[in-house]
């Protein structure tokens, strides 16, 4: 390990353990708990068409390009963030790499076409949409075995599990619909009617709504989780670009639940959305194609996949405008971003 830099980077190891419990021993302790709280502060991103992993250092500089299962797109840390998982959709299976030394470590096998996935608030289990076998799956991650299964419509995509861990939605492109499935009874006790093939889902912090992107319809449906109905929709069109073209698929919403990103597809922007009023209030040009989007923790910076132009475009959330963008594989889908 490099210590340059480091509080304790002078400090002798060699000394007597009694003789180094100091305010400086003590000090690199600190510093070294802080550094490993931080993460690697690599950034991850799926490759869908290259099968490949792009990873980016905390400058946003490629550092390595490792190959992969076929067809990785959905991802997600494990509990401890010393893992992440990668859905491989043409090897039906999930991958899992270490975080710090980027191995595989393990597979989790016969995973019918994953997409994308949730990670339940226990760690322990993964619900994964299985896009051609029109079923949402519960796998645990630890003994890596299947546990359940659920039906759902056609092309099954986002996946998103409340924070006490008792309901798990999924996107049913084709059909048109939200199921909601009880994990606890294990079963799907409503499909909620929504616009044209949603996709990906994100929660207010207050735990009172369900945002869904709704692609073909170039808007995002708002679902109130007490009642598990429809009560309000936002939609999106860019200067310039004809409704048909706008194509909303990630959404993310700010922790302080005033601002949510939303990607649109194929109109090449984000939308800036102020969520108490459930207004638009920025469009930022990003590539082409953007679809996969990763906030940092301090929100400082939003990462975007650009499926078409592969390449990721990173903006700063301060002035909204791109700071830079970063040529990665073909068809980047989904990021990671390890600073926690």
């Amino acid at each position: 390990m490099n210590i340059a830099g480091m509080p304790c980077a002078a400090t002798n190891f060699a000394r007597p353990a009694a003789k180094m419990i100091g305010a400086g021993f003590l000090a690199c302790l600190a510093w070294a708990s802080a550094a490993s709280a931080a993460g690697t502060g690599n950034i991850i991103i799926s490759n869908e068409k290259s099968s490949t992993l792009t990873v980016l250092d905390a400058g946003n500089t490629v550092i390595r390009t490792i190959e992969t299962c076929a067809r990785p797109r959905g991802m997600h840390f494990s509990a401890d963030r010393t893992q992440f998982y990668v859905g491989c959709a043409d090897d039906d299976q999930i991958a899992i790499y270490d975080m710090e030394s980027l191995e595989l470590v393990g597979r989790i096998l016969d995973v019918e076409e994953p997409e994308t996935f949730d990670l339940h608030p226990d760690g322990k289990r993964l619900v994964i949409s299985n896009e051609e076998d029109a079923t949402a799956t519960v796998f645990d991650v630890v003994e890596r075995e299947f546990l359940d299964e659920f039906e759902t419509g056609e092309e099954p995509e986002g996946v998103q599990i409340t924070p006490d861990g008792k309901l798990a939605f999924v996107a049913s492109e084709a059909a048109n619909l939200v199921h909601v499935i009880d994990l606890e009874k294990g079963e799907v006790i409503k499909d909620i009617l929504v616009d044209t093939r949603p996709r990906r889902f994100a929660l207010t912090p207050d735990g009172g709504e369900l945002w869904v992107s709704a692609e073909l319809a170039g808007i995002v449906n708002i679902i109130d989780l007490k009642t598990l109905k429809l009560v309000a929709d936002i939609a999106f069109l860019p200067t310039g670009f004809r409704k048909e073209q706008v194509t909303p698929v990630d959404v993310l919403i700010t922790t302080d639940g005033q601002r949510a990103y939303v990607a649109l597809g194929r109109a090449n922007h984000v939308a800036v959305v102020d969520v108490p009023k459930r207004k638009v209030i920025d469009y930022l040009l990003v590539g082409k194609r953007s679809w996969g989007l990763a906030l940092t923790k301090d929100e400082g910076k939003l990462y975007v996949a650009n499926g078409l132009s592969d390449d990721i475009t990173i903006i700063d959330t301060a002035s909204l405008k791109p700071i830079k963008s970063v040529p990665v594989g073909m068809v980047p889908y989904g990021i990671l971003i390890d600073d926690h």
